[in-house]
Parts: structure tokens; C-alpha cells; sequence
């Protein structure tokens, strides 16, 4: 628990949702009444930040600053873990990219503005807490922290709720649609409500649920075809327009999202301990990875592509946990655009009713040798094989006929 003492300007981490709603008016009347500076993060959840700045000023924050993270958290942050084909139990770390950049904005702005804290809404049980902090102690190791979740007594979101009503707070949610949720220009995740009964299947096609696409069983019954460029690992064009890595997200949301690309149901494990289950929506994202895949398999050598794929574990829990500023980041990271230095070429793929299924990869840097590989005529001389496999099963051998009793 923070020391209150002292606590005169405190600056908050604020998206205007439920927990970070009540949080101004909840520091007003159990710290003091100290000035609330509010910081939105604009990672690209687009119309959240509508009636932001008129919301926080009404609730009791001096001020609102929107700070615009989009391509540092793309660039900096999602396109190392695309190289990288780092997921962490089949998600693709849609919160916990944008966690660090903000992290690290809150601690700069606090540090400019003189505050003696900053706040953040996460709760005691989830992860982003924990991605937070480790990003505000890397760049203000000296800041106060206060987690008001780990402080006061509301013990739920209907809690959160009726306090929201007993101070006057608006929300956009109401006790029926109150999913916790995430948005960002990567991902959408939902929480809570009947999906915390593992045994209850999402309601894909209730209208309102899913924000960034439609069910595949409600996606166009004709494909589409896409074609996505990359250069040593980072996606530039899409269907031979050139832009830059978040226009390229944005378009592939608005692509895989029509066909019902991207969606999942899982149960992960957070890194407090406990289970918890989440749908989430990452239609660009999950097509970006799987085209980023289908030219490796061209372009990177086997031992590399192997070794790669045990550090992507490695370099997921990183992100996850909340260790982005870390030396262990910096040293994946030069691996990531090392071993992706040949990642270069095009890959058309077919989105249909949530599946991608591929439709041809081509590279200048290709591994891929048809003369070789040819069940027709070819300039691989068969007869090597015999050698080869006499010296690679020579242990095999040895192994028998010690067995024997012939060595």
C-alpha cells in the first residue's frame, strides 16, 4: 500500500473504462484531494478515446493527456514478437504489447509534470499490473505506485458499479454488458460475466459481442484474397500498396475481421498463479503471423527456424510477464531481426470463414529447390543417401550389437 504522506499531484493511468472511472473520485476523498492529472494511451483503440477528456475533467482530473503510442507499440514492441512468431499458449499478447509503452509513457509524464505517484486501474489478480510497474521501475525506479484495487473495499464490479452511481460517475456498460475488456489497434480480449464458466460457449453471433468482426459462420460464403509483402520480417505492403506496419494492421483487421479470422476461446494461465479464461479478437494480427510463417518455411535455414521456435516460448513469457525493458528483451530482439534477415517476399493467402489457407509464397532469398526436391529427373545423386544414413545410424548399430554381445 502506498504511503499517503506527501501525495500532493498524482497521475493516472485512465481509458475512461470502469475501474479507472471510479479510481479519480476514490483518490480524491482517500488521499487528500490531490490533483489527478489523467493519461490515455492511444494504442488504437479508436473511438474509446471519443468524450475522454470531458469525462475525466467531470470526475475530478485536472487534466487529460493523450498520449499517441500507436506506432511506438507496433514498431518497437509487435513487430520484434512477429519476427519472433512469439505466442504465448496460442495468444497472441494483444494487452501485454501495450502495457510497456504505456508504462513507460506514464513514468515520463509523471517525472515532467513533478508528481509524487502515479495509479493504474489494474486489479491484484491480473497480469497488467505487473506490466505496469515493472515498466514504471524501469523508468522511474523511485516513483510511489498506488493500485487502488489492492487498497480499497469494493470487492467487484457490481461494487465498482454502484459506487460509479452513488458518485455521479457516467458508463458506457451496464451490469448485463459489463464484460471486462481490452481494445487496442492489435486485439480485443473479453472477460468476466458467463465467461468465467469454462463449460459456456461464447455467444459469437449476439449482436454488440464481437466489436472487430463478425462469426465465421456469419463471414461472406465467397473468399477474399490478400497478398502481404514483407522485408527481413516486417510486413510493408499489402496487396502491392506500400505502408507502414499500422496502417497494415488496420487493414488486415478490416479484412480478417469480415471473414471471422482471429478468434479464440482459451484458458490461460496468468502469471499470479491462477486460470482464467478470455475470447479474444486479433483478425490483422493472427493473419500477419501466419503469412510471416509461411515465408520462413521458404526462406530460414532448418537449425535456425528450430532454435528460434524455443526462444519464441522464452521470448513470450518475457512479454507477457511483463519484462519487455529487460537485457533478455534487447538480446532476443537482435536474434529476432538476425534470423529474419532473408524473411523477405510475398504470400498470398485465402481467408474463408475464419480459416487462412495459403495460396503461394515467393521469395528472392527462397531455401526452396525444386531441381532438388523433384520426384522427376534431378541433379541430387540418390546413391549419397546410403553413406549418410550408415554414419547416422552407426549408434543405432553399435547400440544392437552390444546387445548382441558382438562388439
Amino acid at each position: 500500500m502506498a504511503n499517503k504522506d506527501g501525495i500532493k499531484k498524482i497521475v493516472l493511468a485512465y481509458s475512461g473504462g470502469l475501474d479507472t472511472s471510479i479510481i479519480i473520485p476514490w483518490l480524491k476523498e482517500n488521499y487528500s484531494n490531490p490533483e489527478i492529472i489523467a493519461v490515455a494511451g492511444n494504442v488504437g483503440q479508436a473511438d474509446e478515446l471519443e468524450g475522454l477528456e470531458a469525462k475525466a475533467l467531470a470526475t475530478g482530473a485536472s487534466k487529460l493527456i493523450v498520449a499517441d503510442l500507436v506506432d511506438e507499440m507496433v514498431d518497437e514492441v509487435i513487430i520484434p514478437a512477429l519476427k519472433m512468431d512469439a505466442k504465448y499458449e496460442t495468444y497472441l499478447l494483444g494487452t501485454a504489447f501495450a502495457r510497456p509503452v504505456i508504462g513507460k509513457k506514464l513514468a515520463e509524464i509523471a517525472l515532467a509534470e513533478g508528481a509524487d505517484a502515479i495509479a493504474h486501474g489494474a486489479t491484484g489478480k491480473g497480469n497488467d499490473q505487473v506490466r505496469f510497474e515493472l515498466a514504471i521501475k524501469r523508468f522511474a525506479p523511485d516513483m510511489k505506485i498506488i493500485a487502488p484495487w489492492r487498497e480499497w473495499d469494493i470487492k467487484s464490479r457490481d461494487e465498482e458499479i454502484d459506487f460509479a452511481e452513488a458518485h455521479h460517475v457516467p458508463l458506457k456498460i451496464s451490469r448485463e454488458t459489463n464484460y471486462s475488456k481490452d481494445k487496442n489497434l492489435w486485439h480485443l480480449s473479453h472477460e468476466g460475466l458467463d465467461l468465467e464458466d469454462p463449460s459456456n460457449e461464447p455467444n459469437y453471433e449476439k449482436p454488440g459481442f464481437l466489436e472487430m468482426g463478425v462469426s465465421p459462420l456469419q463471414a461472406p460464403d465467397e473468399p477474399t484474397y490478400v497478398t502481404i509483402d514483407f522485408e527481413a520480417g516486417a510486413p510493408v505492403a499489402v496487396d502491392g500498396e506500400k505502408m507502414k506496419a499500422s496502417k497494415i494492421i488496420e487493414k488486415l483487421n478490416a479484412l480478417g475481421g469480415a471473414n471471422g479470422i482471429g478468434i479464440i476461446d482459451i484458458v490461460e494461465n496468468r502469471l499470479v498463479g491462477m486460470k482464467d479464461r478470455g475470447v479474444y479478437e486479433t483478425p490483422g494480427g493472427t493473419i500477419l503471423y501466419f503469412a510471416h510463417q509461411q515465408l520462413e518455411m521458404l526462406t530460414v535455414d532448418k537449425d535456425t527456424l528450430h532454435v528460434k521456435q524455443k526462444l519464441a516460448v522464452d521470448y513470450a513469457d518475457l512479454i507477457y510477464n511483463g519484462k519487455w525493458y529487460s537485457p533478455l528483451q534487447e538480446a532476443l530482439t537482435a536474434f529476432a531481426n538476425e534470423s529474419n534477415k532473408y524473411v523477405t517476399g510475398s504470400v498470398k493467402l485465402k481467408l474463408y470463414k475464419g480459416n487462412i489457407i495459403p495460396a503461394g509464397t515467393t521469395s528472392p532469398y527462397s531455401l526452396y529447390s525444386e531441381n532438388l526436391v523433384t520426384f522427376g529427373e534431378s541433379d541430387y545423386d540418390q546413391n549419397q543417401a546410403a553413406g549418410f544414413i550408415n554414419l547416422w545410424g552407426l549408434p543405432t548399430k553399435v547400440q544392437a550389437l552390444r546387445e548382441q554381445g558382438k562388439l
